[in-house]
């Protein structure tokens, strides 16, 4: 999975609200936006479905 990078242009009273509830709830600011997109789309019945988690550690040996 990766991830598209983009500028995003925000209120800095916005911007501080999110890195407040970010770190109240132990992530980062952009996992934060990122969840509370993923909310508001679903309260607009938008479905995006959960992406796979990134693989980890190194590569199985072919035999």
């Amino acid at each position: 999975m990766s991830k598209k990078a983009f500028a995003l242009r925000l209120d800095p009273a916005v911007h501080a609200a999110i890195e407040r509830l970010a770190a109240a709830e132990l992530r980062s600011a952009n996992a934060q936006i990122e969840m509370l997109l993923r909310e508001a789309l679903a309260r607009r019945g938008v479905e995006v479905p959960a992406s796979r988690p990134p693989r980890r550690g190194r590569p199985k040996k072919d035999d």
